[in-house]
């Protein structure tokens, strides 16, 4: 017989159904909630028998969810029921005197019309709440392959830690695979969202949100969810070797921050590597139980801005190249791996948001082992020299009046000087947090995550990634561009700046 997790059925009740924003036992609290409100209206022989019903529905998913962890957004669903409660139960609890043959008082309506109103309309608050920032529910990946995921920390013996004033310490690198595995059994927990714990992950959140000026509490939801992939799931079986694509998240940004697109590559047969920059993402748990957190941060002068900008990249590119180089190890078996003679490192791809796509182009003018490279939405810090070699596909939001006027002659210059064939594809409706994992979990406002919805903007970045992939590292048949051009508006630029 198959051994149940401890807590996964507690676990499957107090998560989000997939396509609502809040979890069963929440929705249960809500028309508890609703109904104690609504008893006060109902005629008197149904008033006690509703008013019993929803205090049995409200009051133990209230307790369980108490007992959980309860998220903020319930608050006013429960804050809206207890200014209720005391109307609907005292005709239950206190009867009060009255002649033969009258009804028991009440409020008139019009006194207690407008405490009703106010308690539907904390009461609806919740779901609101919820629906703005809610427990993330990632994607199921479409892939042939379910997903592995583990977490390994590596440290390069050549290169000091420049962030450090002890000359002792060596530059180290935390990094999170996800692969093609063997399919889990059926209840399997699947992996925490933005860390291997539940505490790393809530450490993880709260350094995002103090990134962006927000309150920790707004995102809650974040740290309880849980992706698709399986932590140390078995690596699939077949001996088929898969090509790598490293990631490098945006500034602040953290190795998780992309993991729908990465459950999506690994599922159909890539090995994605994304890494932690320590003192440069919001946060990072070391092994040794350390917390680093970033120490960037724009002077506000942009030519001052503009030099850390192209010194952190600088870094960052350094850092992808010595985890190919430790990628590369791994598959020859310098150590015990279960990915040893299942990595393909000579197909590899280097890939980044924002600040990381800066970082992954100037990887790939440094390292010639990578060969291709994917910029989501990423302006080109650093020297613009040597040429690429290889070819580029760089996502892309609309450009508008708001738009840095460098952006564009700084990506085009790049694009058109490489001596490969690139692509820059302009996504429609996207915004610079569509090419992450961001509108899983904030508020559907374009400006912030774009106007399509939670889903598709994931979906189609991971959809146009797949396409450039597999015609470039797999040699899939046919031109890419007429793929790409199911995704967004398509600029090709040839060798030799012929666009």
């Amino acid at each position: 017989m198959r051994r149940r997790t401890p807590g996964a059925e507690h676990g499957r009740v107090t998560e989000n159904i997939a396509g609502l924003p809040m979890s069963p036992l929440e929705i249960l609290a809500l028309l508890g909630a609703v109904a104690l409100v609504v008893a006060r209206w109902l005629p008197p022989v149904a008033r006690p028998r509703v008013t019993i019903a929803a205090g049995a529905v409200l009051l133990p998913s209230a307790i369980v969810l108490g007992v959980a962890g309860i998220r903020w957004q319930l608050l006013p669903v429960l804050a809206g029921a207890a200014f209720a409660l005391p109307f609907t139960l005292s005709p239950l609890l206190r009867p009060l005197r009255r002649r033969p043959g009258r009804p028991a008082w009440r409020a008139r309506w019009w006194l207690a019309l407008p405490g009703s109103v106010a308690c539907i309309g904390l009461i609806a608050m919740g779901p609101v709440a919820a629906w703005a920032f809610p427990v993330p529910v990632f994607p199921e990946p479409t892939g042939n392959f379910a997903v592995g995921t583990r977490v390994v920390q590596w440290t390069d013996p050549r290169r000091p830690e420049t962030f450090s004033a002890d000359p002792t310490d060596l530059r180290t690198v935390v990094v999170q695979l996800w692969y093609p595995a063997q399919k889990s059994p059926a209840g399997t927990r699947r992996a925490q969202y933005l860390g291997r714990t539940e505490h790393e992950a809530r450490t993880v959140s709260e350094a995002l949100a103090r990134g962006v000026g927000l309150p920790g509490f707004l995102v809650d939801g974040v740290p309880r969810a849980r992706s698709r992939a399986v932590f140390d799931a078995p690596v699939a079986g077949g001996g088929e070797r898969f090509p790598v694509v490293l990631f490098s998240p945006g500034s602040g940004g953290v190795r998780t921050q992309n993991t729908a697109w990465a459950e999506e590559l690994a599922s159909h047969g890539y090995v994605v590597a994304a890494l932690d920059h320590p003192y440069d993402s919001a946060a990072v748990v070391l092994a040794d139980g350390r917390t680093v957190t970033t120490e960037t941060a724009s002077t506000g002068d942009p030519a001052k801005d503009e030099e850390l900008a192209a010194g952190w990249t600088a870094v960052r590119a350094a850092d992808l190249g010595f985890v190919l180089t430790r990628l590369d190890a791994l598959d020859r078996g310098e150590s015990a791996d279960p990915l040893t003679g299942r990595l393909d490192t000579g197909r590899a791809a280097v890939t980044g948001h924002s600040m990381g796509g800066a970082a992954a182009l100037q990887a790939a003018r440094q390292d010639r082992r990578f060969d291709a490279v994917i910029d989501l939405d990423g302006y080109p810090h650093g020297p613009a020299s040597p040429s690429l070699h290889q070819p580029v596909l760089a996502l892309t939001q609309a450009v508008t009046p708001a738009t840095d006027p460098r952006y564009l002659p700084r990506l085009t210059e790049a694009l058109d000087s490489s001596t490969a064939t690139s692509y820059r594809l302009t996504v429609p409706g996207a915004a610079h947090l569509t090419f992450m994992d961001g509108p899983l979990y904030l508020p559907p406002v374009p400006s912030i995550v774009g106007s399509l919805s939670r889903t598709e903007g994931p979906r189609v970045v991971a959809a146009a990634t797949l396409a450039f992939l597999d015609a470039v590292l797999r040699g899939k048949p046919g031109d890419p561009a007429g793929v790409l051009l199911a995704y967004g508006s398509l600029g090709v630029h040839h060798p030799g700046g012929h666009g």
